[in-house]
C-alpha cells in the first residue's frame, strides 16, 4: 500500500494544484440568494446529505424558503431540472436528490450556477447546496464540512492526509479549511465525542457537532440487511446498535443497481432464514414499486449536539428577502 501511495504521490501534485488553481481562477456569482454549501474534504461519502436535510428543515422552520442544490450523483438528468418525486426516479435525478426532495424542493444541475439561478427564479430565498466545496462558480454565505467521525480499524477520517489519487483528499487539509466557515463531525448517537486529536486538526475553524439517529426501531423480527452506501459496514453496525435482529447483512457497492436478480437472490436467501428484508432510504427509495411493498426502509436523522452553535453560524445570514 506504502508503495502504491509513493507511486501515486506525484499524480496527487498535479491533482491538488489542477484544484487549487480552479478555485483561485474562479469567479463566484451571487445567483440572487444566499447560498449554504455543505461540502467534504474526501472522496466518497461523509454524511453530507443528512446534514443538508436537517439545515433546510431547521430554515424553514426559521420562516426561510430553502430549496437544496444537489449535482445529482446517479442521475442521467443534467438540469437544472426540479425533483418530482411522483415524475422522476433514481435513474434520473440520483438517489440522494430523491430523498431530499421529500424535504424541500430540489434541484439537480451539473452546473451548480444554472441551477441555483433556477432556484431562485422559483421563489427560494436560500439554497443549501449538496456538496460543492471545490466549486467556485457559486457564490457562498457559508460553506461547512462534513466529517465523518465514526470509522474502524483505527482509521483516520482524513487517511494520511494525501491528496487523491494517492489518498482520500480532494485537497490539502489546510487549504480546504481555509474557505470553511465551520467543521460539522458527525457521529451516531451510540459513539462518544471526537478525540482531542481529531478536533486539533481543525485549528480554529469552529467545530459542531452532530448525531445520527434513527427516525424509528427497525423493523420487528428476524431480518436480512443490504446497503449500497458509501460505507455498508455502518448501517449493518448501526442496525445491530439499535437492537435489530439481524441474522445477515448484504454489503453492495455504493450506488449499486438494485436489480431483480440481485433483489430475488436477497429475498430468497431472507425467506431461507425466516427473515424479512430492511434497507437504508437511500437504497429503498432506488427501488422499483413492486419491491418497495417487500423491504422495510429504515431512515435517519442528523440531529445538531448544540443548537445554540448552530443558531450563532446561522446568524450570519442576511435579513430574510
Amino acid at each position: 500500500m506504502a508503495v502504491t501511495r509513493t507511486w501515486l504521490t506525484p499524480i496527487s501534485w498535479i491533482w491538488a494544484a489542477a484544484t487549487a488553481r480552479r478555485i483561485v481562477r474562479g469567479r463566484p456569482v451571487d445567483p440572487g440568494a444566499p447560498v449554504i454549501c455543505v461540502g467534504n474534504l474526501t472522496m466518497g461519502g461523509t454524511g453530507k446529505t443528512p446534514i443538508v436535510r436537517e439545515l433546510a428543515g431547521r430554515l424553514r422552520a426559521d420562516g426561510w424558503t430553502p430549496h437544496i442544490l444537489s449535482r445529482g450523483h446517479g442521475g442521467r438528468l443534467t438540469g437544472p431540472t426540479r425533483v418530482d418525486p411522483t415524475r422522476h426516479t433514481a435513474f434520473d435525478v440520483g438517489d440522494e436528490a430523491l430523498m431530499m426532495a421529500s424535504d424541500a424542493p430540489t434541484w439537480v444541475a451539473r452546473d451548480r450556477l444554472a441551477g441555483a439561478e433556477a432556484a431562485v427564479r422559483s421563489g427560494a430565498n436560500i439554497i443549501v447546496m449538496d456538496d460543492g466545496h471545490q466549486n467556485p462558480s457559486v457564490a457562498k454565505i457559508l460553506s461547512l464540512i462534513v466529517v465523518d467521525g465514526e470509522t474502524r480499524d483505527g482509521e483516520w477520517p482524513f487517511g494520511h492526509g494525501a491528496v487523491f489519487p494517492a489518498g482520500p483528499m480532494r485537497e490539502p487539509l489546510k487549504a480546504g479549511l481555509a474557505r470553511a466557515d465551520a467543521v460539522i463531525i458527525l457521529l451516531p448517537d451510540d459513539l462518544p465525542a471526537p478525540s482531542p486529536e481529531l478536533l486539533k486538526l481543525f485549528g480554529g475553524t469552529p467545530v459542531l457537532i452532530a448525531r445520527l439517529s434513527p427516525v424509528s426501531p427497525p423493523p420487528p423480527g428476524p431480518q436480512l440487511g443490504f446497503a449500497g452506501i458509501g460505507k455498508p459496514w455502518k448501517m449493518e453496525r448501526a442496525l445491530k446498535a439499535a437492537g435489530c435482529d439481524l441474522v445477515d447483512f448484504a454489503a453492495l457497492a455504493d450506488h449499486a443497481e438494485l436489480t431483480d436478480q440481485t433483489l430475488g437472490f436477497l429475498a430468497a436467501r431472507a425467506e431461507a432464514l425466516g427473515a424479512g428484508l430492511v434497507t437504508s432510504e437511500k437504497d429503498w427509495v432506488r427501488l422499483g414499486a413492486s419491491w418497495k411493498t417487500r423491504v422495510a426502509a429504515w431512515p435517519v436523522r442528523a440531529k445538531f449536539e448544540d443548537e445554540a452553535a448552530l443558531t450563532t453560524l446561522l446568524g450570519r445570514l442576511p435579513p430574510r428577502s
